[in-house]
């Protein structure tokens, strides 16, 4: 799916919550009710494609139909080529080695990866399709730690170049189905968007349920 067919799915979701009273959406209603851990697949930006790990933790309902379920993901690729070539240049033009008239090409500095992990929110609005399937649209807010590493460039300022910290957010839609009592698998597409890295990916993963979940999904979290 483009994120721009999911953002505006998204701004569906405000016309579809102003039925519901803004009573009914308080942080008391969350409660830990089960957690997950699923596998996928990025294309970023920058570097390679590469598999992504990640964990989530379901809080339930914050108010009808919306689930809070924040997250922890890992991923690490190296460098294209090309991402190299444009470091090495604008290295080379750095007026303190132009002075001594040092070059830099993509082979100085050697092989380079970078990796993230982050922590985050999803915000999710739920809802029931035939067959028990869940399905669901969402927006994730979170905090990435990128961190750049390789044998040249160890201890350098240009390790420092690549390490940072940055808020990301992240556009998503998936279905969710319960496979056994307690345990649910889910799939979602999922782009994001970080300052210095954009990727869309596919993720797959299961979930192991609390025994007290069941009726709160079945409601819809009312």
């Amino acid at each position: 799916m483009k994120p721009t067919t999911l953002a505006a799915l998204l701004l569906l979701i405000p016309g579809a919550l102003q039925a519901q009273d803004l009573a009914d959406y308080d942080y008391e209603n969350l409660a830990f009710r089960g957690v997950g851990l699923d596998y996928g697949y990025i294309w970023p930006t920058r570097v390679r494609a590469t598999p992504l790990f990640s964990m989530r933790f379901d809080l339930g309902y914050l108010g009808p139909a919306v689930r809070i379920v924040p997250t922890i993901g890992y991923w690490s690729s190296e460098f294209r080529h090309a991402e190299l070539a444009r470091l090495a240049n604008r290295l080379a033009r750095l007026p303190v080695l132009q002075q001594q008239g040092v070059e830099i090409t993509a082979e100085d500095l050697g092989t380079v990866h970078w990796s993230d992990i982050s922590l985050g929110v999803d915000a999710q609005y739920v809802w029931t399709t035939p067959l028990d399937v869940l399905t669901f649209v969402g927006v994730n807010a979170g905090l990435h730690a990128l961190n750049g590493r390789g044998d040249a460039i160890a201890g350098t300022f240009v390790e420092d170049l690549l390490d940072s910290t940055a808020a990301g957010v992240a556009f998503m839609a998936g279905a969710e189905y319960e496979l056994a009592s307690r345990l649910r698998v889910y799939g979602e597409m999922r782009y994001s968007l970080v300052s210095d890295v954009r990727y869309p990916g596919i993720r797959l993963g299961a979930v192991l349920m609390l025994p007290s979940a069941r009726s709160s999904e079945q409601s819809g979290g009312k």
